[in-house]
């Protein structure tokens, strides 16, 4: 099973997907933990050129071509073997933030990216959890990190609200494979709930 993690920058999906990790492998399940961009060397090269630097770096455009090129490398090297072999995959972030970041927030390039995917990628996740939180909350708590990787971030409030929304229609036009969650909770309230999904999806697939 491939199953992702969505949500605006601080909504927590990252510690959610490690959770969820923890949880599936202490049941038995042979998981493979995974992150976009990245998740395979050539495609990990390539985040350090997307998630660091000034906002302006690169166009919309030009971040599609690169997002999309890290997104082939990681499915050929990393999913696609661990999900042939049987594997769980867990990933943080696929290619609806794609559509969000590049084909809504930062353009209208949403039939473009369309278009790339189903030419280069070619695969959607079976299960989708899409963590929900208030964008004001989710910034401050991303901008808290003080890390190197806050380029997005650092186009401000008016992208994350707009993002919020954009998720909040993606989960509607994919709603057999999303699950909206309420991130404003407690992690091992919101990791309770999701595990519980998740293990009845696997358990449907036998």
């Amino acid at each position: 099973m491939f199953i992702t993690f969505e949500g605006i920058d601080g909504s927590g999906k990252s510690t959610q997907a490690r959770l969820l990790a923890e949880a599936l492998h202490a049941e038995g399940h042979v998981v493979r933990a995974t992150r976009e961009p990245g998740g395979s060397p050539g495609a990990e090269e390539i985040r350090r050129l997307v998630l660091e630097g000034d906002p302006d770096r690169w166009s919309a455009e030009s971040e599609l071509l690169l997002f999309t090129a890290a997104r082939r490398d990681h499915l050929e090297r990393t999913i696609n073997p661990a999900l042939a072999a049987g594997e769980v995959v867990i990933c943080d972030r696929f290619a609806d933030s794609t559509r969000m970041y590049q084909g809504l927030s930062r353009g209208d390039l949403r039939a473009t990216v369309d278009a790339l995917h189903q030419m280069m990628i070619g695969r959607e996740p079976d299960l989708t959890f899409l963590i929900d939180i208030d964008p004001a909350v989710g910034l401050g708590r991303a901008l808290g990190r003080k890390g190197h990787e806050e380029r997005f971030e650092d186009f401000g409030l008016p992208m994350q609200e707009k993002m919020r929304a954009g998720f909040l229609a993606l989960a509607k036009e994919f709603a057999p494979r999303f699950r909206v969650i309420d991130g404003d909770r407690a992690p091992e309230a919101v990791a309770a709930d999701v595990t519980a999904i998740a293990r009845a999806a696997l358990e449907a697939r036998g």
